[in-house]
């Protein structure tokens, strides 16, 4: 994989209530970022841009063994842990406050391949103790040289 990278990330969220077969409305962003390989762990980093606000967020996804850590540092900084079958709690800092999310993953999957990564996630989401709904977030990085290559 090279330093330079594209990312897609996809998420879809089911608020109670709904089941997986209800219309969603899927969240994509399409970035650039760099891609770094250090103790056999997967560093990317990429800036994320907030509609009103003159700040970004710096974020560092790290991928690992089938857990997914996405930092995100400026205008919103969170540390969430994605780890099949186990609860993790962040707390979600905003300029307008912050709310305590659970993260419960019931699945995740990592495929590795030289110049391309797959992540899929699916979570139940809590905010502030209370379920909100269930989620599934897809990531997929690909070195810069073949996307522009299939472009």
């Amino acid at each position: 994989m090279t330093k330079d990278v594209l990312i897609s990330i996809r998420g879809l969220q089911f608020l109670s209530g709904d089941t997986m077969d209800d219309e969603a409305d899927p969240v994509e962003v399409i970035t650039v970022g760099e891609h770094y390989l250090k103790n056999g762990h997967h560093y990317i980093r990429y800036d994320e841009m907030f509609e009103g606000f003159a700040d970004n967020a710096q974020n560092l996804v790290k991928i690992a063994d089938n857990v997914l850590e996405v930092r995100k540092k400026g205008v919103i900084n969170v540390h969430m842990v994605f780890e099949e079958n186990k609860k993790n709690i962040a707390y979600y800092t905003t300029p307008f406050g912050t709310m305590q999310m659970g993260i419960a993953a019931t699945h995740v999957n990592v495929c590795e391949e030289p110049d391309n990564i797959d992540v899929r996630i699916e979570y139940a989401l809590e905010i502030n103790e209370e379920h909100v709904g269930d989620c599934c977030l897809e990531m997929n990085i690909h070195s810069k040289k073949k996307g522009e290559l299939a472009l």
